[in-house]
This record gives structure tokens, sequence and C-alpha cells, in this order.
């Protein structure tokens, strides 16, 4: 085992937060399919609305901590050095931590009430997505300026800058910027709409897809000994794709906000080409592996790195483009076609590549040397959590197939077309199945769970015991 810097111990204070974050994020998701079935469970006093939020903001919160986690696990072994202000680092998750505590306590205990300037600062801002209060808002910008800093410092400190660290330099700017967009108030709801969307689709989907890419390049040439030119030219086209594409493929949300209709294909088109590089680059570091018959010692990162490549292109890819083409997306933005596209996205791209960074440091902290991460546990919480995220995200589609047809297409939008498709069998049996799955989703985050708190215990019982023979 490694003697780690101490970022690296930082690192692994990150990745349990996000891994019981993930949990918080399955138990109020859970809830909130339920709800769909029957929606006066815990009506009064948990809400469907409430779950839904707290739902969502969990997963963009705890996957935002695996980030930083993966920079600060990689970065010292990129530069050679310890982390420049790594004090500060440590107060940052402590203030992080401590602020996402105080968000969730609001938000379970200030349900309803009016809105006003006092609400947008300590209670919520009332934006689907962006609904943290503006003091949690300024918490997560002071935050990425801390992580921002401790990179810049350190890479001046080394006095070394390699294209990886120039890329995650550049992204890290962008992920502050961002942010920033999302903070601007105006009671103009078309005003308010183009700026938010800077934050849901730009910040979300284009810096995080970046700072994966630069994540997954570090894991890829740890886990694999894949050659840093490989991963930097596919990083490099990654820059050019996820921010070239992603800003045209904003479009397909701004033509619901008032902009001309051509805006609809430009950005259905590109937002669908935003997954390729980092697709490309994982099957390529994946086939580089295997004229090497795949030398890795830690099976559970090895496959959690496939099924970021495969979700991403399927979740982000095919059904991005397939729900994002015009002469679909007229009658089914909005629909649960777009939370299947939501699910199998951000499973793919994002929780797929948390899990393989996490098991690849488990691997480095408590597997000796030579020793082999592997065993019944990881395969069955991995194969359990696929099943479990297609079967929603195949649920979610037929009944955004259902949706579309009756709400959208037979009935005209109205608001009791919308509540006649809720209540459509087709629908209905959808809504069970998805439930039925994240059941098996939760199921297997718990078999995760156990295996993420033993993982390298049993490998040394199982290796004593040959050493014993």
């Amino acid at each position: 085992m490694e003697r780690l810097y101490e970022s690296q111990r930082l690192a692994i204070w990150y990745f349990w937060t996000a891994i019981a974050l993930f949990g918080a994020q399955l138990l109020f998701g859970l809830l909130a399919a339920y709800q769909f079935i029957n929606p006066d469970f815990l009506y009064g006093t948990l809400n469907f609305m409430t779950n839904r939020m707290l739902h969502i903001n969990a997963m963009v919160i705890w996957l935002l901590m695996g980030f930083i986690g993966g920079i600060y696990w990689f970065l010292p072994l990129e530069t050679q050095r310890e982390i420049v202000g790594i004090k500060l680092g440590k107060l940052a998750y402590f203030a992080f931590v401590i602020t996402v505590a105080i968000v969730v306590l609001v938000f379970l205990i200030k349900q309803f009430g009016k809105g006003d300037f006092f609400t947008l600062w300590f209670i919520t801002e009332g934006r689907e997505y962006v609904e943290a209060p503006r003091w949690a808002d300024i918490g997560v910008v002071a935050v990425a300026l801390i992580v921002a800093y401790n990179v810049v410092a350190t890479v001046l400190a080394s006095r070394r800058l390699t294209g990886i660290l120039g890329v995650l330099i550049v992204d890290l700017a962008a992920l502050f910027g961002l942010y920033l967009a999302g903070m601007f108030f105006t009671p103009n709801i078309t005003v308010d709409q183009f700026w938010w969307w800077w934050v849901v689709h730009l910040w979300v989907e284009a810096t995080w897809e970046v700072l994966v890419g630069v994540l997954m390049g570090w894991l890829l040439m740890h886990l694999l000994g894949t050659p840093r030119k490989i991963i930097e030219a596919w990083l490099y086209i990654e820059v050019m794709l996820v921010f070239g594409t992603g800003i045209l493929g904003l479009g397909h949300h701004y033509y619901w906000i008032g902009t001309p209709p051509y805006w609809l294909g430009i950005g259905g088109f590109f937002s669908s080409l935003e997954p390729l590089p980092l697709v490309a680059m994982v099957i390529h570091a994946v086939y580089d592996a295997g004229v090497h018959r795949l030398q890795t010692v830690n099976r559970p990162a090895l496959f959690w790195a496939f099924a970021q490549a495969f979700g991403n292109l399927f979740g982000a890819g095919v059904w991005g483009f397939m729900h994002t083409l015009p002469q679909i997306n007229l009658f089914s933005h909005g629909t649960q076609l777009a939370a299947a596209h939501g699910h199998l996205a951000f499973f793919g791209a994002y929780v797929a590549a948390n899990l393989a960074i996490f098991y690849y440091i488990l691997g480095k902290t408590r597997v000796k040397e030579g020793y082999i991460m592997n065993g019944a546990v990881w395969r069955i919480a991995y194969i359990g959590l696929i099943i479990g995220m297609f079967g929603m995200v195949a649920s979610l589609t037929v009944a955004g197939f259902a949706q579309t047809m009756i709400e959208r297409a037979s009935l005209g939008s109205t608001w009791e077309a919308y509540i006649q498709a809720q209540m459509h069998p087709w629908m209905e049996h959808a809504y069970r199945w998805r439930f039925f799955f994240g059941l098996i989703f939760a199921l297997s985050y718990m078999a995760l769970l156990y295996d993420l708190l033993t993982a390298g215990k049993r490998v040394e019982q199982v290796k004593e015991a040959e050493l014993a023979r």
C-alpha cells in the first residue's frame, strides 16, 4: 500500500461523504417514485415536491463531492508534490458539509410559504434544480474557488504543467464562472430561464463532462497504464466538442422560451455530440489494455470504467439524441422521456466515473501490492445497479412515449390533458415498474455500501488462506 499525501486523505473524506449522500438521493428518489403511484403517501409531512427536490440536489452535491475528491487524489500524483493550501482545502470540506446539512434541514422543515428576498437568501431560490438559497450558492462558489486555488498554486509550485493539468485549470475557471449565471435575479421569466439554462445545461453537462474526462484520463493512466498522449489527444477533442457543441446544444432548450424555431434543430444535433470523445477515450484505453490482456489488479474499478463509457454513450448520446430530435422534441419536451434520458446519462457519465475512482482509491489504500481486488459482492452490486437503472430508464421511456402521445399529441398540452395522461393505465403501469426497479437499485446500493466498507479486507483473508495452505 502506498504512502498517502495529506490531500489524498482529504479525497477519501470527500468520497465517503459522497457515498452517504448517494444513499440520501436514493431514499428521496424512492419516496418520490412511490408518490407517483400513491400521491397521498406522506402528504402534508414530506411532500412530493420536497422529495423530488432533495433527490435531485443530493445527486448534484454528491457527484460534485466525488469530483473534488478525485482532484485531491490524483493532483499530487500528477504534480509529484503535496497540494498547496491543503489546510484551506480541509476548511472548505467542513464548510461544504455543514452547508449541505443546513440546507437539507431547512428544506425538510420549511416546505411552504410566500417568496420574497428573505426566502431567496435563506430558504430557497424556488427555481427547479437550482433551489439552494443564495448564501449556499455563495458557499458552493467559494469551495470551487478554493479547489481552483489548490490546483493552480500546486501547479505553479511544481513547475509542471501537463496537458491534463491545463485542461483542468481551464475547466475549473468555467466551473466557477458558469455557476454565477444562476445567481442573477429577475422577475422576467424568459430572461431568468435564459441564464438558468447556462447552469443547468452548460455547468452540469459541459464543465462536468470535461472534469470527468480529466479524472477518467488519470484513472486510465494509473489503472491500465494508458499512454498519456492517447489520453491528452482525446481530452483536447473533448474540450473542443463539449464547449463547442454545448453552447449550441442549449438551443433545444431556448426554443421553449421564445427563440426562433431553427434553434430546436441546431440544439438537438449539437447536444448529442457532447459525450462522443469521452466514450472514445475509454474505448481506446480499454482496447489498448486488451492488447496487454487487461493486466489490472482492480477489477471493480475496471468494470465501472466500462460502465462509464457505455452508460455515457447510451444515456447522454443515444437517449439524448432520440429525445432531442426536433420532430420528437416538439412533443416530448419535459415529459418522462427527459427523465429517462437524465437518469441514464447521469448514471453513465458521472455515477460510474465516481465509483470507478473510489474503487481505485480503495485498491490503493487497502490492498497489498500484488493482491487482486475482486470478489462476489461488488459483482452483485454492479449487476444490480445496472439492471435497476436500465429498468427504471425503460419504464420511464414507456411512460414518456405514452405521455407524449396522450398529453401532447392527442389532447393538446392542457392541464386537463396532463392529468388524464398521468391517470392512464399505460403510465400507471410504467410508474409501478419504475418503483420496482428503483427498489432493486436501492438494494444493490446496500450491497455496494457493504462492499466499499469491507473492500480489501476480504482480499487479504483469501490471500492469507491461500498462502497458509
